[in-house]
């Protein structure tokens, strides 16, 4: 376990935090490298939502990153992203028919990003060639979503895919594993009442 401190015996779940994210390896099977993180309310064991959960997420995506590039790749209902990133000045790209990237966007505008499209899927890539469009992968987003990344994550320090409507991110990594995803952002989720656990 990881976490701010240990509660003193017997005294429950009450003195943890209101919020744990959990970190695991997961198992997806062959050759892919994968790990989860879930945000969950401590006590009802229910995904986290709303600003409360967008906060959190939007401050964890550039701790992970580091001083890396990041961009996040929608596939669908690109209409609504399109509209959403003018109306509050996110620059974005048309990448392929079906695919919008918006690069390294301020933790304000994640955090916008994460309220506003918390029921849909989408991706996040970190890695030095963000730089440049990735253009095979993201013709490939437009035509399969985010499947197209098991082909493509080892070319990232990661590529996650992020469900927010069920409190859950998978990160395709060849590099990152939970320990050193928990020291990634531990110091970005201070300010926040998150208790980090791995809980395998």
């Amino acid at each position: 376990m990881s976490a701010t401190g240990n509660a003193p015996l017997g005294s429950g779940a009450m003195d943890l935090p209101p919020f744990s994210l959990d970190v695991e390896t997961l198992d997806l099977g062959g050759e892919v490298k994968a790990v989860g993180l879930e945000l969950l309310g401590t006590e009802s064991r229910e995904p986290v939502r709303g600003k409360e959960a967008a906060a959190i997420w939007a401050a964890t995506f550039p701790a992970l990153a580091a001083n890396e590039c990041f961009a996040l790749d929608f596939f669908s209902h690109v209409d609504r992203v399109r509209e959403f990133c003018k109306m509050h000045e996110i620059q974005f790209r048309e990448a392929a028919d079906r695919c919008i990237v918006l690069r390294r966007p301020a933790e304000t505008q994640l955090e916008l990003i994460f309220e506003r499209f918390e029921g849909e899927t989408f991706g996040v890539r970190v890695g030095a060639i963000i730089e440049e469009p990735d253009a095979a992968l993201e013709k490939d987003l437009s035509h399969r979503g985010l499947d197209a990344y098991q082909a493509a994550y080892e070319r990232y320090t990661f590529c996650a895919i992020c469900e927010p409507e069920d409190g859950w991110v998978t990160l395709l990594s060849q590099t990152l594993w939970p320990t050193e995803v928990i020291r990634r952002i531990r110091p970005a989720l201070q300010r926040f009442d998150v208790y980090l656990a791995r809980p395998h």
